[in-house]
């Protein structure tokens, strides 16, 4: 299936006018099944205040859900990773911003990278799960290819994060897996973080964002709850919050 021009990869360079005379990255990353839709006005927001942005489109999003059943969490990592090495090579620091699984790209990115990751924007970061079914999913992968869709949780009415109907097993369970590995290794993760959590999120339960703020050895840690959104918030009530707020939080971190 052709990719949509909205689900395309974006990206868009710096302007150093704008920040000091300093050439700061931004990479933002889509979560599981969705696309940069789901990410990019927050990205257009960011380079209007003069940071280089780059939303890699993950491999096996913006076809089909059959089509990301094929790939793994090495895939989707290894094309965020390489966005970032391409900011890293353009820029002077390189900030990490993400949606759900995105944000959890975000935290193995820091955990990976150290302080080449100057700083994390996390909204509704997934990084465990506390439902029942998900310990089924090594079996479940073998016979049912896919669950009913996680996407378009969002409040505000008519918008679309043009996610897929359904949710592929086998691509779902390597994400999991990818959380255990992750977790162990949190405490490593020192950069500022910012986190933007939905008081009511439908897709990934409280206990990410609980692990993350425990674990995580960050003395600049901060934990914003948005009251009018639901898992999508880049796209729901509290995008704009979410937006200025980022701003803010790049200015502050780099200067």
């Amino acid at each position: 299936m052709p990719i949509a021009p909205e689900d395309e990869a974006y990206a868009a360079p710096a302007d150093a006018d704008l920040t000091g005379g300093r050439r700061i990255g931004v990479l933002v990353s889509h979560g599981f099944t969705g696309s940069p839709a789901s990410v990019r006005p927050w990205a257009e927001h960011l380079n209007a205040a003069g940071y280089a942005v780059s939303v890699p489109l993950l491999p096996g999003h913006g076809t089909s859900w059959q089509e990301l059943n094929q790939l793994t969490f090495a895939d989707w990592y290894a094309e965020a990773e390489r966005a970032f090495e391409k900011l890293q090579g353009d820029c002077d620091q390189v900030f990490v911003a993400g949606l759900s699984m995105g944000a959890f790209i975000g935290l193995k990115l820091a955990v990976e990278k150290g302080r080449d990751v100057a700083g994390l924007l996390l909204v509704n970061p997934a990084i465990n799960s506390e439902r029942k079914d998900v310990k089924l999913l090594p079996v479940l992968k073998r016979v049912v290819p896919a669950f009913p869709a996680i996407g378009n949780d969002i409040k505000k009415p008519g918008v679309d994060e043009r996610a897929y109907s359904k949710t592929p097993l086998k691509a779902l369970a390597s994400l999991f897996a990818e959380f255990k590995t992750v977790r162990p290794r949190l405490a490593e993760v020192t950069q500022p973080v910012l986190i933007f959590r939905s008081r009511e999120d439908h897709v990934v339960d409280p206990s990410s964002g609980r692990i993350i703020m425990s674990t995580v050895s960050s003395r600049d840690l901060e934990e914003r709850v948005l009251e009018e959104s639901y898992h999508v918030a880049t796209l729901d009530n509290d995008a704009q919050t979410i937006y200025a707020d980022s701003v803010e939080f790049i200015h502050r971190v780099s200067a």
